[in-house]
């Protein structure tokens, strides 16, 4: 009987077939990498670049800023993949298999923090005109590194090639984390600021005084930190930061790029202070402590001269040791201010403010007094006060409560924060845009928006984290990234991989049903 040849053959072929499609390269996107927020361009060239335990980080030898960057991402880089990764100096571009960070006079469209970001066969290269355009892109990088495993080959990652050419849309990106009604310690705020580096915001907005506590010391006035500080909501031992930890929080921000805005609430939301020093009360006598989370019952008596000297006190040792811009005032929900006093209070402060050579940011009741042309109104409640503050020519940051106030619950079920706004979902936080909210109200007139995080339910970091997450990237992308280039539906899918980071880092997250978290890989 005659073999049958044609089985071996086709046998043999299927091997060769199989074993040829092991050793060609499979292509690889990198548009379809999970990066938030959106970046504004991405060219995909589909093939790999190998980073492996013997890559190292080049920074330019003139570049001591950029090197000290390159340290930051070697450490991040190293945790996160068990590779070795150590920081050299170069002149030029060097060898295959290096990451190469590089400053350059990129087009002024990229400003200071954008970047652009090729990725070859040979060489991940990282240019930026400045170095905050250099931390930005070091997140890009990082995001792709997290997203893609770990390949059997120990010390061995691959990534997709193509170009990332990227920059922000609003200058102010931001979140607000409210410690006064819950007082939390140095390395929990050094944490919050880790979250916002990675998601490419920068600043950071910290509630350092309300009725419940007063966290900063200042040494002119001391029973402010040591009285006002020593409680919160529901009767907890409270705390405060001693100026040298305040600057040290200052210190690790700014290595971030993340500018602190320190809030000092007034004339409203005083009563801590109020408590410290009886001549700060109208009536001579000092008020007790408050530790529950009613509004609205506290003021500072305005027309003595106390208050100001008082004022000007905290905001010269404030400023002393804030290197950004702004100085918040507070004023909402003043409510025992008349408003015949309320209007020339805020004029008064804004005076003070910018004698310690800062400017003003408020919220937007602030639009009720006379504004100055670089005071900054922050929007979360009233329309009109926005409307007000834009028509005297100040700018406005977007916070609108009932989409971006992160202490709200994400639906009736969810236990920890607050419903008086609203009930912000994961699609409902991220679906808006800040230059249409309000009529009148374009991009011109808007510096950018922050999510803000008030404490009354929120006692410790692993309740932070929830809170925060998964909402915080969605208010990242919409300040980085044009509101064309967005849509939910797309978004989600991204989100939905951001799930590794979240497991990696051990974050606390609510996991939404509207996130599609088992569905991709």
């Amino acid at each position: 009987m005659k073999k049958n040849l044609f089985i071996p053959a086709l046998f043999i072929a299927a091997i060769m077939f199989i074993t040829m499609s092991f050793k060609t390269k499979i292509p690889s996107d990198l548009s379809k990498e999970s990066i938030i927020p959106k970046p504004v361009s991405i060219t995909a060239t589909g093939d790999y670049f190998t980073l492996k335990k013997k890559s190292s980080i080049f920074v330019h030898v003139e570049a001591d800023e950029i090197m000290q960057i390159g340290q930051y991402f070697a450490d991040k880089l190293n945790g996160a993949t068990g590779l070795s990764a150590k920081v050299k100096t170069a002149s030029a571009e060097p060898g295959s298999g290096n990451i190469y960070l590089t400053l350059s006079n990129l087009d002024k469209k990229f400003g200071e923090e954008g970047y652009e970001l090729t990725i070859t066969k040979q060489l991940i290269k990282l240019t930026a005109s400045k170095p905050a355009g250099i931390f930005r892109g070091i997140q890009t990088i990082r995001q792709i590194v997290t997203n893609n495993t770990i390949s059997k080959k120990p010390g061995v990652l691959k990534i997709a090639t193509g170009t990332i050419t990227d920059y922000p849309e609003y200058s102010y990106r931001g979140a607000m984390l409210d410690v006064s009604r819950h007082f939390f310690g140095v390395d929990d705020v050094k944490q919050f600021i880790e979250f916002l580096a990675y998601y490419k915001m920068n600043a950071l907005h910290l509630g350092l005084s309300n009725d419940q506590g007063w966290r900063i010391e200042i040494k002119s006035w001391p029973n402010l930190a040591i009285h006002g500080g020593s409680t919160e909501v529901g009767g907890g031992q409270g705390g405060y930061y001693t100026q040298e930890q305040y600057s040290d929080i200052v210190r690790y921000a700014t290595e971030r790029y993340i500018t602190i805005v320190p809030e000092i609430d007034m004339p409203g939301h005083t009563n801590a202070a109020l408590a410290s020093y009886a001549e700060l009360n109208c009536n001579g006598k000092a008020t007790e402590l408050y530790t529950g989370t009613d509004v609205g019952f506290s003021t500072f008596c305005t027309d003595k001269e106390i208050t100001y000297k008082f004022i000007d006190d905290v905001f010269r040792e404030l400023s002393a040791i804030t290197p950004g811009p702004y100085i918040h005032i507070g004023g909402d929900e003043s409510h025992s201010t008349k408003i015949e006093d309320y209007i020339p209070f805020v004029n008064k402060v804004q005076e003070i403010v910018a004698s310690h050579g800062k400017q003003v940011l408020g919220w937007d009741e602030i639009a009720l007094a006379t504004l100055k042309p670089n005071s900054v109104a922050q929007h979360w409640a009233n329309v009109s006060n926005a409307q007000k503050a834009v028509s005297q020519g100040a700018k406005v940051l977007m916070s609108p409560s009932t989409k971006a106030y992160i202490d709200m619950k994400y639906n009736p079920a969810t236990s920890l924060g607050l419903h008086w706004a609203a009930y912000i979902e994961v699609d409902d936080a991220y679906n808006w845009d800040p230059a249409t909210l309000i009529p009148g109200l374009g991009k011109e007139s808007i510096i950018g928006i922050e999510a803000a995080l008030w404490s009354e339910t929120v006692t410790n970091l692993d309740e932070i984290e929830y809170m925060v997450f998964p909402r915080l990237p969605g208010y990242a992308e919409i300040g980085w990234t044009p509101s064309s280039m967005r849509n939910w539906d797309e978004y989600k899918i991204r989100l939905a991989k951001q799930e590794k980071w979240f497991n990696a880092t051990g974050i606390n997250f609510y996991k939404s049903p509207r996130v599609p978290w088992n569905d991709v890989k």
